[in-house]
C-alpha cells in the first residue's frame, strides 16, 4: 500500500541542526534566567531560601559537562561547551553571592 502524503521527516543532518539551535536557544535563556535570582539575593540580602549546596552541585554539573564536551570535541571549543561554561559561571556567581551574603554581611554604621 502506498501513502499519499510525502515523507516529511527532516534529514538526520537537519535534525541535528534543529537540535543544536534548540539547545543554544534554551540554554541561552537559562543563562538569562539566573539573573532574577542574583538580583533578588542582592536586593534582599536574604539567603535562607537558597541552598548553597544545590548551587554548588549545579556549578559542578555544568563545569564537568563543559570539560567533558571539550575533551570529546578534541579540545576544541564549540557552542555547547561555551553554553555549559556560561551556565557554570552563573551558578558560581549565585553560589558566591549566597556565601558572601551569609558569611560576610555588609558592614553597617562604619561612620560611627
Amino acid at each position: 500500500m502506498t501513502t499519499l502524503a510525502p515523507n516529511r521527516r527532516p534529514s538526520p543532518q537537519r535534525r541535528l541542526e534543529l537540535l543544536a539551535a534548540a539547545f543554544a536557544v534554551f540554554n541561552s535563556l537559562r543563562i538569562v534566567a539566573y539573573l532574577p535570582t542574583l538580583l533578588a539575593l542582592h536586593a534582599s540580602g536574604h539567603t535562607e531560601q537558597h541552598s548553597l549546596f544545590t548551587w554548588l552541585v549545579f556549578l559542578g554539573a555544568n563545569l564537568t559537562m563543559a570539560l567533558w564536551l571539550h575533551e570529546q570535541n578534541g579540545r576544541r571549543m564549540n557552542r555547547a561547551i561555551a553554553v555549559n561554561a556560561c551556565n557554570a559561571l552563573m551558578c558560581g556567581a549565585i553560589a558566591l553571592s549566597i556565601g558572601w551574603l551569609r558569611w560576610m554581611p555588609p558592614a553597617t554604621n562604619l561612620l560611627y
